[in-house]
Order: structure tokens, then sequence, then C-alpha cells
């Protein structure tokens, strides 16, 4: 049987917790950070969980990750 590709897109922006749960950067603070309320930006900071409903498809696109 032969291996299966890792998505690359997936697997640069998505990594895998130690119980198996799937963590992402927030969207929104890589630039026009001027406008932004320093409150905002630190929201904006930090990882969070991938909605439940995603996780199914980005584990099948990842196979190998632990």
């Amino acid at each position: 049987m032969p291996k299966i590709k890792s998505h690359s897109g997936v697997k640069k922006r998505f990594q895998r917790t130690g119980s198996g749960k799937i963590v992402r950067h927030k969207a929104g603070r890589r630039h026009l950070l001027n406008g932004k309320t320093s409150n905002r930006k630190r929201r904006l900071s930090g990882n969070v969980l991938v909605d439940s409903t995603m996780t199914m498809p980005i584990k099948r696109l990842m196979p190998y990750s632990s």
C-alpha cells in the first residue's frame, strides 16, 4: 500500500495537540495593524481550537500527524 501524501497547505496552517485536537492561528494579525486597537490585536494573538465541524476534514488531509 503506498503512502498517502499530506496536504501542504494544511501542514503549514494547523497543528495537532497531544490529545489529538487541531489548533490554528487566528486570522487578521498579519498586516494593516495601525487601524486596529491594541485590545483587538491582543485578542487576535495566540492559538485556538478548530471548530468541531472542521476537525475530521482537516485530520483526513494530514494523515500521519501524531
